[in-house]
């Protein structure tokens, strides 16, 4: 998984549902509880400084406005996996779960591990932080 381009190829091979494709951004819709709730994966190439190439995988989690910070954060130090990101959708701050992988060394095996533990860990918390609710 040298590049986005064989990520890419790799969502499709792998019989992920596909919502959305740009140049360098996907977005897998994954499904959870048995079908009764969704969660959008987002899978994105960044640039660096030291010009390797990185995917982010990240799902928005709810809007920053009425989230209690103090709860979030203190899940997210409870996690294994991901970090908490203050990202822009529609111009309306949400809160991200993302995490972050060199392209160097990434297997389809890694690939397919954060789609399934960021997309479940993103739907705890979206849980968590909005009353149960399935906002995205």
């Amino acid at each position: 998984m040298q590049n986005f381009e064989r990520i890419r190829s790799h969502l499709h091979t792998a019989g992920y549902k596909v919502t959305m494709q740009d140049p360098y951004v996907a977005c897998v819709e994954l499904s959870l509880a048995n079908g009764a709730r969704h969660q959008a994966i987002f899978l994105s190439e960044l640039g660096n400084d030291d010009e390797r190439g990185y995917l982010r995988v990240s799902t928005v989690i709810a809007p920053i406005t009425g989230i209690d910070a103090k709860r979030a954060l203190a899940f997210n130090w409870q996690s294994s996996v991901g970090y908490l990101a203050l990202g822009d959708l529609d111009g309306v701050p949400y809160l991200q779960l993302c995490e972050n992988r060199p392209y160097e060394g990434l297997t389809a095996a890694e690939v397919d591990r954060l789609i399934i533990e960021i997309g479940g860990l993103g739907d705890s918390m979206e849980r968590a932080l909005s009353a149960d609710g399935d906002l995205l």
